[in-house]
């Protein structure tokens, strides 16, 4: 893999950051109606609480504690982590439907507003899984000189990963991303 900085200028950079805190603010505001359900629909249907947060390694490796909805039946992963599988006994019912339209994510919004994500930007990871995927592409480590997001190249190529060797596959198009970004 060939390694290059992102071109971007302080300047472009200042966009995006402005941009993100303008697109996300609006969509929380806009769409308010539709988070304050989705939270009493997840809260009413299964134990445990709405909002599921989980630290994740992010720009210049800091951790942060990104927020969804939780998907997944309390304490659905008790000591080993464990990547999502097709028909996941882990997943409830609303979750299921949360994932395959992507609404789990929403609540990342306010990851995006208070900078610990952008809008675009790899998709960030647990400790656990990074330190694998390092065993396979020692070069993970770059992808910390940006800020994470919601989605990139990688997850739009790839999608959820469910083995490490699909996240180093995601991590190359990232890495593509990173080298390739513009305010475009």
């Amino acid at each position: 893999v060939r390694i290059t900085e992102h071109k971007m200028s302080d300047t472009e950079l200042c966009i995006k950051r402005a941009s993100d805190v303008v697109l996300s603010l609006s969509v929380m505001i806009l769409l308010s109606p539709l988070y304050i359900l989705l939270y009493v629909v997840v809260y009413t249907t299964s134990k445990g609480k709405a909002i599921y947060r989980q630290e994740r390694i992010g720009l210049h490796g800091i951790p942060f504690q990104i927020l969804k909805f939780r998907t997944m039946y309390e304490d659905a992963e008790q000591k080993t982590p464990l990547l999502s599988q097709d028909n996941d006994p882990r997943i409830t019912r609303v979750g299921a439907f949360l994932r395959k339209y992507r609404l789990d994510e929403l609540p990342q919004m306010w990851n995006v507003l208070r900078g610990d994500m952008s809008l675009v930007g790899p998709r960030p990871e647990r400790g656990y899984f990074i330190r694998q995927i390092e065993q396979k592409a020692p070069y993970y480590c770059l992808i910390y000189k940006i800020r994470p997001g919601l989605t990139s190249w990688g997850p739009i190529k790839v999608g959820y990963t469910d083995t490490v060797d699909k996240m180093v596959e995601r991590l190359n198009y990232d890495i593509t991303y990173m080298e390739n970004m513009s305010l475009k």
